[in-house]
């Protein structure tokens, strides 16, 4: 975990290696042992379920995000995931800005609202 402000944005970055979320509980506890509102995460930081819809594990996590009025930014290649309702989940979570998932910090930050 590294806290970092770039410009007017600060947040905490979270290495790969660091941690695994396995469910929502896991998310929170890693949230909060920061003192950031904006967390920014590897792919690789999230168990597999994150990235299947149908297990609800997604929905939940932007539910607290939602809910604790905080930033995330997911760094990775979403490329593999053929998934349509996957893809559409990433393009409506970047266009809100809250959400953001991208292959590079520097586009994620620009991308917040």
């Amino acid at each position: 975990m590294k806290e970092m402000k770039i410009g007017n944005i600060t947040f905490t970055l979270f290495n790969e290696d660091e941690i695994c979320l396995e469910d929502p509980n896991s998310f929170l506890e890693t949230v909060f042992s920061s003192a950031s509102e904006t967390i920014v995460f590897s792919e690789k930081n999230f168990h597999q379920k994150f990235y299947d819809l149908k297990s609800g594990f997604a929905g939940e996590i932007l539910q607290k995000i939602t809910n604790y009025k905080l930033r995330m930014i997911v760094l990775g290649d979403f490329s593999q995931y053929d998934s349509k309702s996957f893809r559409d989940f990433i393009y409506e979570s970047n266009q809100n800005g809250r959400v953001i998932f991208v292959s590079d910090l520097e586009t994620g930050l620009q991308l917040l609202k």
